[in-house]
């Protein structure tokens, strides 16, 4: 990481990694946001909740601004999925 990079919600992502649905295990890192490449439903859970939610219907080149801590392989249909870490 660079030493003048400071970590906040507002700063741009400085890890960014590509997200595999599974319906198990959780993200490698929690995400500012997810970048979906190729449009439709993405199943998630995020940080503080207690039950998945599903963003349905997003076009393609959409972002979703979550800190999710699960994104579902279940029920999830979009494609190229990033992290925004």
């Amino acid at each position: 990481m660079r030493s003048d990079y400071v970590e906040s919600p507002l700063a741009p992502a400085a890890a960014p990694f590509r997200i595999v649905p599974d319906d198990a295990a959780p993200l490698a890192r929690l995400p500012k946001g997810i970048y979906v490449g190729g449009g439709g439903d993405v199943v998630l859970r995020g940080i503080d909740a207690d039950q998945d939610v599903t963003y349905r219907n997003l076009p393609d080149a959409s972002y979703i601004a979550v800190a999710a801590q699960y994104v579902r392989a279940t029920g999830t249909t979009a494609t190229d999925l990033i992290a925004e870490a």
